[in-house]
């Protein structure tokens, strides 16, 4: 063999290492830059509206569909909309507080659970009557029913959901949970209700921690503190939840296939997170930093990463029906959880 062609072969070893890292971690970069320019970009007017997740995987679905999905870099950003994405809900769980929910939150629980089957039957139900995408209403349903994009993104790896359902679920969930809260209010000044029971009604129905603080808040301290409340139970029974949406993946199977059901494992993280956060004496500046600050952002890149997947043109006939359900479900929802704070 020549020297020119020894170079040559040299050069081609070494180069292939270099294209490895660079579609690993130039993917990763790529995620963590678009979160990024969307988390800046949600404090502009409007966009503040719909938060920072929302607005990374707007940016997200632009490119993709401007410019094409970059292949180059497909590895690192699959290990974003996958990795990450588990490690994300494992620090969502430094959020919740399991002693205040024990101890506090006993009897809202049951409107908790109440809340979760009235959110998941009428969305699934009204999926099939409109025949819409099952895997995308049901994710819908969950996210209604529990904690919005968080609860989406627990749930997708367990029920393999594939990227581009994630990830319309999340926006869309997002989007009709910030029309919620500003809606919710607007008519809290008519409402014959204290603002406790405005902080509770709040708590339980609307979709995530964020819209539930955003629309509690505007009936004072002690509805924002019964409002979180509320809402951090259904944050805890994501974990059962989930645990049975695993069996029934699992048991739904082909016998062949049993094995391969994933079990979700981040959700221990989950459940590790949330104990590390209620019993062990750390810092409240740094919980707040990781649960408000690197959970969120890690979750947006996560989400940038299955928002490069969705093809605009196929929006109209996939989520158009599961939307409808959602948003029926949703206002279904309101009215029964506000007709439970007389009971």
């Amino acid at each position: 063999m020549s020297q020119n062609n020894m170079a040559y072969v040299g050069t081609t070893t070494n180069f292939k290492p270099k294209s490895r890292l660079f579609r690993f971690y130039g993917g990763i970069l790529f995620t963590l830059a678009i979160a990024a320019i969307g988390t800046v970009a949600s404090n502009l007017p409007i966009l503040d509206r719909i938060g920072a997740m929302l607005t990374s995987i707007l940016i997200a679905v632009v490119y993709g569909n401007v410019f094409g999905y970059p292949e180059s870099i497909h590895t690192g950003i699959q290990f974003s909309g996958h990795k990450i994405l588990r490690f994300a809900i494992i620090l969502y769980g430094f959020k919740l507080n399991i002693d205040v929910v024990i101890n506090q939150g006993g009897l809202l629980l049951v409107h908790d659970i109440l809340s979760i089957l009235v959110a998941i039957s009428i969305t699934v139900l009204l999926g099939k009557l409109f025949k819409g995408e099952k895997m995308l209403t049901l994710l819908l349903g969950i996210g209604t029913g529990v904690c919005g994009a968080a609860a989406i993104a627990a749930v997708s790896p367990v029920v393999n959901a594939d990227d581009e359902d994630t990830a319309l679920g999340a926006g869309i969930i997002a989007l009709v949970g910030t029309v919620f809260a500003i809606g919710y209010a607007l008519i809290r000044p008519i409402l014959p209700i204290s603002p406790v029971q405005f902080g509770i009604w709040s708590g339980i129905s609307l979709h995530e921690i964020a819209h539930v603080a955003a629309a509690a808040a505007t009936a004072g301290p002690n509805a924002l503190e019964i409002g979180l409340l509320a809402k951090l139970g259904r944050v805890f029974l994501l974990i059962p939840l989930s645990m049975i949406l695993s069996l029934w993946t699992r048991r739904n199977k082909k016998q062949g296939e049993a094995k391969r059901a994933p079990f979700p494992w981040f959700l221990i993280g989950f459940l590790a997170a949330s104990i590390i956060g209620t019993y062990f004496h750390i810092p409240k500046i740094i919980l707040k930093e990781i649960s408000d600050v690197i959970g969120p952002f890690l979750l947006a890149a996560a989400m940038v990463g299955l928002g490069l997947h969705v093809n605009v043109s196929r929006l109209r006939n996939r989520a158009l029906r599961p939307l409808l359900a959602m948003l029926i479900a949703s206002i279904v929802l309101s009215v029964f959880s506000y007709a439970t704070l007389w009971f």
